[in-house]
């Protein structure tokens, strides 16, 4: 085996943690090292090489060598070892009333160490309850492990990494820790990647299920400090002597060659740090994005509940564990309770529904995570951080709402629902269902249209100057569904951007010339799909014959006609909305109307559309009129209509017109929503570079390599 005693290069023996890490000599048991079969030892005298992304030079073996050291963990139980280890070194972190840097670099290692070990074995587990880690030590093991014998394991192990991450600042010197702890809680959560997108009460998932059996001051500062860490960003020091200068006055050649190595071995670090800041992501931290991944798939983790039924026969009643995915339940999540009842740092509001929290309660910085978001929400994990928060819990619901800078948030939603194309369809799913909800708040509704913005760099179309940001969001949530008309074609993504302008419609406020003309096209462009599909339908020239393919095509056909019904239905809504209850305050959308009056002209007597246009053609009849009662010398303008429209605005009472309830949308999860978040959260994790063994995922779906299918083959033999 490989150790120098007083150098930066470490190994790890066969025996887990009795090693030498960073000068730290553990005495070894001498018994039972004579014990260990020659077989045990033999991969340990094979080459090693140094891992790229440690960050103090610790050596690893290759992966040939790790299915050996696999397959002597179910004999010598070092991997449970390890972890072990790692937790005495983070408690005596906490208690050290002077940190040393030996004292980091051992903690470390032992979390990289950990990491690469773990993720091997989750990877490559035959069976679907992780048997492979063999965490299970029996009581004399324990007792020299200094753990109770009935002390489980992995909560023990979570125990010790969460409160360290919760108690513990992140620092110049602890920051590389963090991130590596960070890392290893990711690698002992990614057992979800191999099980279904459905939870069921046979999953079995070690770590993530003793996470949630913590003490609630463990969660709460758990929480808080993921969060804290995404609103600081702590960045790498650009100062490498915290992990690679030797203490004191030693510069023996080892101290040199162990510098040597981690100057090598921690330069991916320094040179990302170096490129973010001199680009403009320089916002975006390793840290920060590690710790959001982690918030998101605690947050939304679920663990199903068995429910015993009783079935009767013959021989008498007998009990049983079944499982249905329509009667499923859960157990509580306290990470998801921990966000859901979070507050604000400056705001001590009284409780005065009488809701009652156990439990330390979780304060958060508001206003520092309202900006925090509005800065990164191109970034599509903080797209699905503010649908949680603002989903979930209503005090920050509240905060965003009573905001005057409302453009903050909304701008950045907006500039990635016009660049659509080059989103996927579950931020542009999730960006839509946030503004849904805002659109739910009458007071949200109005202050946008109050909100003036001097230009939208961003809008290509046409120069956008002094335009209300409720305007923008009008315009831009049209053009959404014209896209999704033309690419997408999906029914759901036209339902919600049609629900958020029905919420707005009441509340719109001088709407522009541009966003009005924009609205009344969108009818014109849902009710020439609707024509077309009502012509194909009875079209001969189909000659399709009445059989089985036939009537599919047909009845296809019909439930399509029947959806673009509703959406011309909605609106007629959105533009009775307008003119019911804020036409004086909107002459241009008054003008569009009478623009483009011929458009409504086909559906006038239309059974599903005449009682919503009958108050459209009272507004055209009225303006039509005072407009042909003007004596006019020369040629009509634009300027001449609208300033007509402007003055007997003014005296319009709305007679005649029809009052209809207000249309009123608003959004719930599904009852299973898990099935979506769940791949979701780490559909996410994997794009941002988290590698796992393609073969072994089955929580989603992902492309198989050619290598990928002959290693699974090799290691599964």
């Amino acid at each position: 085996m490989v150790a120098l005693k007083n150098g930066y290069l470490t190994g790890v023996n066969c025996r887990g943690y009795h090693s030498l890490w960073y000068g730290e000599s553990v005495r070894r048991d001498e018994h039972d090292t004579a014990k260990m079969k020659a077989s045990h030892l033999r991969h340990f005298r094979k080459p090693w090489y140094v891992h790229a992304s440690i960050g103090a030079g610790t050596l690893l073996p290759t992966s040939s060598k790790m299915i050996k050291i696999s397959q002597h963990n179910y004999y010598t139980n070092h991997l449970a070892k390890i972890l072990i280890h790692l937790v005495w070194s983070l408690e005596d972190l906490l208690h050290e009333s002077s940190r040393s840097l030996t004292s980091y670099r051992k903690s470390v290692n032992a979390a990289y160490v950990s990491s690469v070990f773990l993720k091997f074995i989750i990877e490559n587990s035959k069976g679907k309850f992780f048997e492979d880690l063999c965490l299970n030590l029996d009581p004399d093991e324990k007792k020299q492990n200094n753990l109770p014998t009935d002390q489980n394991i992995e909560v023990f192990i979570m125990q010790g990494v969460l409160s360290f991450i919760g108690a513990s600042n992140v620092s110049p010197q602890s920051c590389l820790l963090h991130h590596e702890l960070l890392n290893l809680m990711l690698v002992a959560m990614s057992t979800q990647l191999c099980s279904g997108s459905s939870p069921t009460p046979k999953d079995v998932h070690p770590f993530i299920d003793a996470a949630m059996h913590q003490e609630s001051t463990v969660v709460a500062s758990t929480v808080h400090k993921l969060f804290l860490n995404f609103i600081t960003r702590p960045r790498f020091p650009f100062d490498d002597s915290t992990y690679i200068s030797p203490e004191g006055n030693q510069i023996g050649v080892l101290q040199r060659v162990g510098s040597v190595a981690a100057n090598f071995v921690l330069l991916p670090y320094y040179t990302f740090n170096y490129l973010l800041s001199s680009s403009s992501e320089s916002a975006r931290s390793l840290l920060a994005e590690k710790s959001l991944f982690i918030l998101l798939v605690l947050t939304h983790y679920r663990k199903s509940v068995a429910v015993e039924s009783i079935s009767s026969d013959n021989l008498g009643d007998e009990k049983s564990t079944t499982y249905s995915t329509e009667n499923s339940s859960f157990y509580e999540n306290p990470y998801c309770k921990a966000l859901e009842n979070a507050r604000d740092t400056q705001f001590d509001r009284v409780d005065i529904e009488g809701t009652a929290h156990y439990g330390p309660l979780l304060r958060l910085p508001f206003a520092s995570l309202f900006d925090t978001l509005g800065l990164s929400l191109a970034d599509e994990a903080s797209v699905l951080l503010l649908y949680s928060l603002i989903h979930g819990n209503s005090d920050f619901l509240e905060y965003v709402l009573v905001r005057t800078d409302l453009d903050t948030l909304l701008m950045p939603i907006l500039e990635t629902l016009y660049n659509a194309s080059r989103r996927t369809s579950n931020q542009i799913y999730m960006l839509l269902i946030i503004l849904l909800i805002l659109s739910q708040d009458s007071s949200f509704n109005a202050s946008i249209h109050k909100l003036m913005l001097p230009g939208v760099p961003w809008y290509e179309e046409r120069l956008l100057h002094q335009i209300s940001l409720g305007s923008l969001m009008v315009i831009v949530l049209i053009r959404t569904v014209k896209y999704n008309l033309s690419k997408l074609r999906d029914i759901y993504l036209h339902t919600n951007c049609l629900a958020i302008l029905a919420n707005m419609a009441p509340h719109v406020h001088r709407l522009t010339a541009y966003a009005s003309q924009r609205l009344v096209s969108l009818f014109d462009m849902l009710s020439r799909k609707y024509t077309k599909l009502s012509e194909l339908r009875n079209d001969k020239v189909l000659n399709v014959e009445v059989d089985q393919t036939g009537g599919v095509i047909a009845e296809d056909m019909s439930t399509e006609i029947h959806i673009y019904t509703d959406f011309l239905r909605i609106v007629l809504e959105i533009l009775n909305a307008i003119l019911t209850y804020a036409l004086p305050r909107n002459p241009e959308v008054v003008y569009a109307i009478l623009h483009q009056q011929e458009v409504f002209h086909p559906f006038k007597s239309h059974p599903r559309f005449n009682e919503l246009l009958e108050n459209i053609y009272t507004v055209l009849d009225f303006f039509n009129s005072r407009i042909d009662m003007q004596q006019l010398d020369g040629e009509w303008s634009v300027d001449k209509v609208l300033q007509i429209i402007i003055i007997n605005s003014r005296s319009w009472r709305g007679e005649g017109m029809k009052m209809f309830t207000q249309l009123k949308f608003t959004y719930e999860q599904e009852s299973h929503h898990e099935e979506f978040f769940i791949p979701y959260v780490w559909r996410l994790v994997l794009a941002q570079g988290f590698t796992f063994k393609p073969s072994a995922i089955n929580l989603l779906q992902v492309e198989l390599s050619g290598d990928d299918a002959s290693s699974h083959t090799e290691h599964d033999v």
